[in-house]
């Protein structure tokens, strides 16, 4: 019984939640964020590899040159792995 009463209580007071707006947000407090928030080179950089998406290229390569091949592989659904 307790947790209808405070489901219909968050109902309630859920419109005038809503309805409230969050200040604005002016240009220096976005390029502050933005620099937060934003991945840079640092964190991403497994974008610099110069991936291929041909295996047998990449078998071929990287017997030219004496290198391993790091293989990222997924299974399942190709719109998620599930």
């Amino acid at each position: 019984m307790k947790s209808f009463v405070g489901l219909g209580i968050a109902v309630l007071a859920w419109p005038a939640a809503a309805a409230a707006q969050p200040p604005a947000l002016d240009q220096a407090q976005f390029t502050k964020l933005l620099a937060v928030i934003k991945p840079d080179q640092q964190t991403e950089k497994w974008q610099q590899i110069p991936w291929s998406s041909s295996l047998w290229e990449a078998r071929r390569q990287a017997a030219r040159e004496g290198k391993p091949i790091l293989l990222w592989e997924m299974d399942g659904h190709p719109l998620g792995c599930v």
